[in-house]
């Protein structure tokens, strides 16, 4: 059994230790950094899909829409063209929010990572209460 304490280390051994540590430090930000932005990525990929979504139902709307006024026109029989107008307006109000669900996730704000900024100021000041 080996009982030996080792050496007290001195001030380049603490300070390589310090460096050691802070290194480990950054390294383990940087790939929780990295870990976020690539969860920001994924969220705006699926914003941009309610995007294309939105646009699709939109035009799927006009479509209905243009289809309700001419029923309209050559009727002037409410029942069919009307119908057609309340289909048409539903998907349009279903575009707008899908809309401002996706312009709303595509905000700079919320693709910053936020995690990693808490975690680095934290990390700052136990380094400085520690030295």
């Amino acid at each position: 059994m080996n009982d030996r304490v080792p050496p007290p280390k001195g001030p380049t051994g603490l300070i390589a230790d310090i460096l050691g540590h802070v290194a480990g430090l950054v390294r383990k930000e940087v790939d929780l950094a990295r870990a976020e932005m690539s969860e920001n990525i994924n969220r705006a990929a699926v914003a941009v899909g309610l995007l294309v979504g939105a646009l699709v139902i939109a035009l799927v709307a006009l479509n209905v829409l243009a289809a309700a006024l001419v029923a309209a026109i050559a009727e002037l029989g409410l029942d069919a063209g009307w119908a057609a107008l309340i289909v048409g307006g539903l998907l349009a109000i279903v575009a707008f929010a899908m809309v401002a669900k996706g312009l709303n996730d595509l905000k700079l704000s919320s693709l910053a990572p936020t995690r990693t900024v808490k975690n680095v100021k934290r990390d700052a000041r136990t380094v400085k209460e520690n030295v």
